[in-house]
């Protein structure tokens, strides 16, 4: 029999945190991620269903919203990442398929994204070391597709000093590595 162990997106057995100055760089391993893109003309049904049944009003270009536990943001036209706690990223996956039935397709990206949070009193210095994004100008709630280094991200503003940073999990070392030197730059 297999002896298989979950890891983080950093390989390790437990999610990593670190703090430099004022700055903490937090791998999240207790989210799950769903991705949900309306179908054919039902964009429509896709936001009244979720509207109806966890009063979750999906958000418009560049937003997020929240109902409860349930989170989304939006990431090109007609298509949305949804977060939740873990439970099992199949869970939200089945959850939300059985709300939206035909009008979406939902497909779990749990193991698909990584996720670092970073906070603290300097993070708009760090993100402008490390991304185009207008970060000074972005209120709590808004996100962004952009690049960090070499990488396609979502930026999540989750207030003036809370980030989330998503990005591919098969480059978890190396975006990881992007925000500890870009800290350890201003601190």
């Amino acid at each position: 029999m297999h002896r298989l162990q979950s890891r983080t997106p950093l390989g390790a057995a437990a999610a990593r945190s670190d703090t430099i100055g004022t700055l903490t760089i937090a791998e999240i391993t207790d989210v799950a991620l769903v991705s949900v893109s309306a179908r054919n003309d039902q964009e429509p049904a896709l936001r009244a269903a979720l509207a109806t049944a966890v009063g979750l009003d999906l958000p418009e270009v560049g937003q997020s919203a929240t109902a409860d536990d349930l989170s989304a943001f939006w990431t090109g036209p007609s298509q949305w990442m949804c977060a939740a706690p873990y439970e099992g990223g199949e869970v939200l996956c089945r959850q939300i398929k059985h709300h939206v039935g035909a009008s979406a397709s939902v497909v779990d990206q749990t193991d698909a994204w990584c996720r670092f949070d970073v906070s603290g009193a300097q993070v708009f210095d760090l993100f402008e070391r490390l991304t185009k994004a207008p970060v000074r100008s972005m209120a709590p709630g808004a996100a962004c597709r952009t690049g960090v280094e070499h990488l396609g991200v979502y930026l999540w503003c989750q207030s003036a000093t809370h980030w989330a940073v998503i990005g591919p999990r098969s480059s978890a070392g190396s975006l990881h590595h992007a925000l500890m030197a870009a800290a350890r730059s201003i601190c």
